[in-house]
């Protein structure tokens, strides 16, 4: 059998377990299993209407045994044994080291080659500090995990995909992390990624950092030192990397077919964009890693944590995406 792919359950005390519960209840997904702590799911499965059976799994290689229509979970070992105590809607030490543990147990079946990629329900930062975890998301712990290999986030939707040469940290941090080295590393992985899904030659929009791209340096000379020269050595290495333009004008020329990504400086300057768009569709994908991952593109809604109105279409477009990415070549 193929083997499944593995859906981390997020902060406990969001809506992650929730959107899962939903997800399950709308298309019953015989591909994959859920990393997560079973009592948390049935209280998911509870809190959004009730009417699907949790099985809990001993072994994921349990999988093909599972009855339709059950919602299948395996528990690693080591999860807080009062997780399911834990306050909706609020940080909570417990729920980030959870979430940090299973991300880390799918991790690891997926470079084992007993799951054939990862898709991970939101987490909560604040929550994962408060447990004592050194990374600020998701990105820097996969990428940790996979052994530090330099990676890039892309959110994409049906209409446009962004990739961010900085992601989380300060907007004074991330000007001083844009650098020609930083953006042709991020032209690299860009193209490398959307060839492997089926685009042999990505046509690759930069967006500039400062007002109407610095203006000939008028506004900024970040385009003139580091990115168009990152521009220019992607292109004399095969790429059709084209920029930087002005960001308030790139997405919309992107958006009507001239480009098939957008390489953006900053989180802000390429997420905007695309969640503006509509989350429900919006799917983030980390490229560069040894393993196909996805994820929706919103966080873990804690004033609507445990009312039931958390809507699945993220995370259901997030495995869509994954099955599309781990399909054999």
């Amino acid at each position: 059998m193929t083997p499944p792919l593995a859906i981390t359950m997020g902060d406990a005390c969001g809506i992650g377990p929730e959107i899962i519960a939903s997800l399950w209840r709308r298309e019953a997904p015989r591909d994959a299993l859920v990393v997560g702590d079973v009592a948390v799911l049935r209280r998911a499965v509870a809190a959004t209407g009730g009417g699907l059976a949790v099985a809990a799994l001993d072994d994921p290689d349990e999988l093909p045994r599972v009855p339709p229509r059950c919602l299948p979970v395996w528990q690693p070992e080591g999860l807080p044994a009062d997780l399911a105590a834990a306050p909706l809607g609020r940080v909570d030490a417990r729920a980030g080291a959870a979430a940090a543990w299973c991300i880390e147990a799918a991790v690891a079946l997926t470079l084992a080659g007993r799951a054939r990629g990862l898709v991970t329900a939101p987490i909560h930062k604040e929550a994962l500090h408060a447990a004592g975890s050194p990374y600020p998301g998701h990105t820097e712990m996969l990428q940790a995990l996979a052994g530090g290999v330099p990676v890039r986030m892309m959110l994409a939707n049906e209409e446009l995909r962004t990739v961010l040469v900085t992601i989380h940290c300060s907007l004074r941090e991330a000007i001083a992390r844009v650098t020609r080295e930083a953006v042709l590393e991020t032209l690299r992985i860009t193209g490398a990624a959307l060839r492997r899904m089926g685009l042999p030659a990505p046509r690759i929009a930069v967006a500039g950092l400062n007002p109407h791209a610095g203006e000939g340096g008028l506004f900024g000379d970040e385009e003139i030192r580091h990115i168009a020269p990152a521009v220019a050595a992607a292109r004399a290495e095969g790429w059709d990397a084209s920029g930087p333009f002005a960001p308030d004008t790139v997405f919309m020329r992107a958006r009507r077919g001239e480009f098939d990504v957008v390489v953006a400086m900053t989180h802000d300057h390429g997420l905007i964009p695309v969640k503006y768009l509509g989350v429900e569709q919006g799917v983030n994908v980390t490229l560069g890693l040894p393993f196909v991952r996805t994820s929706p593109d919103h966080g873990t809604a804690f004033d609507i944590a445990g009312k039931g109105l958390a809507d699945p279409a993220s995370l259901g477009a997030a495995l869509a995406m994954a099955r599309r990415l781990a399909a054999p070549a």
